[in-house]
């Protein structure tokens, strides 16, 4: 079910007066878990909307991710093993670990990577003079199994190390894995964050359900009238690349910049708005990429859910910063490799990842890479304007690797943006469609330079949903409806 859809307009209403409807339950004891009950019926349903039988996977990753965490638990603590030595006793609950691991990263390598691994296994033997007959898995990726196959994983990695508590409820747990508002696209909650918010009592606030009508618009705003009014362009732009002049061609990467930006920021703000409904708070996923200074501050800033669980559960143990400069180096690109490969089975993303890998080496190297921790305060000066626009012009040459069908399609790309011409705009889509183009640009970033100014309680309140409301209809009927990009994910 998508959020730009009739279906979850329907919905969201309809599970939202469901839910507070049980909180004046007389049976106070059995308030908490009906509404975590009606969590995890809604969110199944939310997910089957799409195709039901993967429903059967959740469930799987669920059920042996609470067995585990059990398990692992029940090792870390057994009274007959408190006289073992430490290196015994854990032995157990590191092999329990382990079948979370093999369970959930088996399922997404089986699903999301084996016709990659497939098709790269017979190139390289034809490369070698070894034909094999061209195969493949007739496989459907499932929504979404790369956030909550992460989102499990942290838990038991926790519990592992000692720094959560497994839930004995099973339905409190199932509920934490399914949350319907950020199963799909994030963002990757930790256990340690939402699972103690399902376990306790909730109450309506209204200045939450306010926040978060906010948040929902804001997000709606991002998709319809940002990107995909861009994806209009970004569409053509890339798909007819070698009609077009290079200017052109650089209008079309900048335009998916914003396009992305606005598709999974939105989805991301529409997830938080429509959790903080149901009293429950998820962590912030982006804030003001496009302002960053340097690529190190980007990815403070982008996916922030992902990146760090990157840093905690991989980069960390790797060794980090901690052991030396060179094994700092090859961390970063670990990191940043696995992260393009997270995206998805295709070597454009390898490419992307490892585009921003080389970007952040010298700021790593030179110990810069946490010089712009600090937001800015009132206007920027020219400096940080001028790294700004730096950093935003080489992400930009990054995503246009991430947006390609293929290494040939991007470098070639990237040829002919060099080729000189004029903008044809006016002869893409017409005058009117440009006309919303250039406005919806313009609002995306009065927008967001709203949004972290202080001047943001005076455009994003209570009196102004109206307002945001009309303009996203407005722009709904002069734009396509496009999937969320992240769902592919």
């Amino acid at each position: 079910m998508l959020f730009n859809s009739l279906e979850f307009l329907l919905f969201l209403p309809l599970v939202f007066a469901a839910y507070w409807i049980l909180n004046v339950w007389t049976d106070r004891s059995k308030v908490l878990r009906a509404q975590n009950l009606l969590i995890l019926i809604a969110s199944y349903i939310f997910y089957g909307w799409w195709d039901w039988r993967f429903l059967s996977l959740i469930v799987f990753s669920t059920a042996v991710d609470y067995g585990v965490g059990l398990k692992i638990a029940k090792a870390n603590t057994n009274e007959i093993a408190k006289e073992a030595p430490e290196e015994a006793r854990s032995q157990t609950a590191k092999q329990w670990l382990w079948v979370s691991l093999a369970v959930n990263l088996g399922l997404l390598a089986y699903f999301k990577y084996a016709n990659f691994f497939i098709e790269n296994w017979i190139e390289v033997w034809s490369k070698l003079g070894v034909q094999m007959n061209p195969w493949s898995l007739q496989l459907i990726l499932p929504v979404g199994i790369s956030f909550y196959t992460f989102q499990t994983l942290s838990y038991s990695i926790d519990i592992y190390r000692r720094k959560l508590q497994p839930t004995s409820d099973i339905i409190e747990f199932a509920a934490f894995v399914s949350f319907f508002p950020q199963l799909v696209a994030g963002p990757i909650e930790r256990a340690s964050k939402l699972l103690p918010q399902i376990r306790q009592r909730r109450h309506f606030d209204y200045k939450e359900g306010i926040s978060g009508l906010q948040l929902i618009l804001f997000g709606m705003f991002k998709k319809v009238v940002v990107a995909d009014t861009c994806a209009v362009y970004v569409n053509d732009i890339f798909a007819n690349y070698t009609d077009y002049s290079g200017p052109t061609l650089a209008l079309g990467a900048i335009l998916f910049s914003f396009q992305i930006y606005g598709d999974f920021s939105g989805y991301s703000d529409i997830a938080i708005g429509t959790a903080r409904l149901f009293g429950i708070r998820l962590m912030t996923n982006f804030r003001t990429p496009y302002f960053s200074r340097d690529v190190a501050e980007f990815w403070r800033r982008w996916h922030i859910s992902l990146s760090t669980w990157f840093r905690d559960y991989l980069y960390i143990p790797l060794g980090g910063s901690r052991a030396g400069k060179w094994k700092a180096v090859r961390n970063t690109f670990i990191i940043f490799l696995v992260s393009g490969f997270w995206h998805g089975s295709n070597w454009t993303f390898i490419a992307w990842g490892s585009i921003h890998a080389l970007l952040f080496l010298p700021l790593l190297l030179t110990g810069r890479n946490h010089r712009n921790n600090s937001d800015i305060e009132g206007l920027p000066s020219l400096s940080n304007i001028l790294s700004m626009a730096g950093t935003f012009t080489a992400v930009t040459v990054a995503w246009i690797f991430f947006r390609a069908d293929s290494i040939g399609h991007a470098v070639d790309y990237l040829k002919h943006a060099w080729s000189p011409g004029s903008l044809e705009l006016l002869d893409l889509q017409g005058t009117i469609q440009f006309l919303f183009l250039l406005s919806a640009v313009s609002l995306g970033i009065i927008a967001e330079i709203i949004y972290v100014s202080s001047w943001k309680s005076r455009f994003w309140n209570k009196y102004t949903l109206g307002f945001w409301a009309l303009l996203i209809l407005i722009y709904a009927q002069n734009s396509q409806s496009e999937s969320f990009i992240y769902f592919q994910f």
